[in-house]
């Protein structure tokens, strides 16, 4: 197989240099290596020689040369890492986000507060993707829904015997240091 070498005359020679120290002075560490494999690659090391001298695998250096002769600088440049992509669609997200707005009543459940859990057996259940509690979150996050949490309150307690146990009875419950000397 013949190897591949980037294209570069004297002046793209400085614009490579340039770009390499801005890159190294930026701290752009994932670029910086391309632009030294393709100064290398100008030079005339082949791709597997420059993957030994910069510890990478050699199909990336044949990709960074191959991206730089046919994008230029566009090519090396670090490009949006997209991550997985979403299971629902644009339409079931805003179908999602209308139940949730409805509340878990008019949906059927006895319950008056959604959990993630409950979230992630209504997303299985109204369209057939599993989805794990805790990115259940995170699709809440991305539609613009905030963590409700409840305060645990006594509802049909006298606030008057609330605060006589808080000022009185509590204090002399809680734990106190012992004297020194024994």
């Amino acid at each position: 197989m013949k190897p591949i070498f980037a294209r570069a005359d004297a002046r793209t020679r400085r614009q490579l240099l340039t770009l390499r120290q801005a890159a190294q002075t930026d701290k752009a560490p994932r670029v910086a290596p391309r632009l030294q494999a393709l100064l290398l690659s100008a030079d005339g090391h082949t791709p597997p020689r420059i993957a030994g001298l910069l510890h990478v695998h050699r199909t990336r250096v044949h990709a960074w040369v191959c991206n730089w002769n046919e994008y230029g600088e566009e090519g090396i440049k670090e490009g949006h890492r997209s991550g997985r992509p979403c299971a629902l669609t644009e339409k079931q997200r805003q179908q999602f986000h209308d139940i949730i707005e409805s509340g878990p009543v008019a949906y059927g459940l006895n319950t008056g507060v959604w959990t993630s859990p409950v979230l992630a057996g209504v997303i299985q259940e109204a369209f057939g993707v599993d989805y794990h509690p805790g990115h259940v979150r995170k699709l809440l996050h991305r539609l613009g829904c905030s963590v409700q949490r409840p305060t645990t309150r006594l509802v049909q307690a006298d606030p008057k015997a609330q605060n006589k146990w808080i000022r009185y009875t509590y204090p002399n419950l809680k734990k106190t240091r012992k004297p020194k000397g024994r």
